[in-house]
C-alpha cells in the first residue's frame, strides 16, 4: 500500500538526477561514436594544402 504521506524528494533532487541520467546517454552516444569510428576509419585522407599555401583563419 502507498503511504499518504508527504512527497520526500524535492524537485531539485527530481531534476538534478533527471539531467544526470541525460548526461549519461549523451555521454555513452559520444563513446559509442568513437568506438564505431574507430572500427570503420574514413577511406578520404584529410586535405593537404600545396607547399607555401597557409590558411587564415581571420577570413
Amino acid at each position: 500500500m502507498a503511504s499518504a504521506g508527504k512527497k520526500k524528494t524535492t524537485m531539485a533532487k527530481l531534476t538534478r538526477e533527471s539531467r544526470l541520467r541525460e548526461r549519461r546517454v549523451e555521454k555513452e552516444a559520444r563513446k559509442r561514436a568513437r568506438r564505431d569510428a574507430a572500427a570503420h576509419p574514413s577511406s578520404e585522407p584529410d586535405a593537404v594544402l600545396p607547399e607555401g599555401q597557409v590558411t587564415d583563419p581571420a577570413g
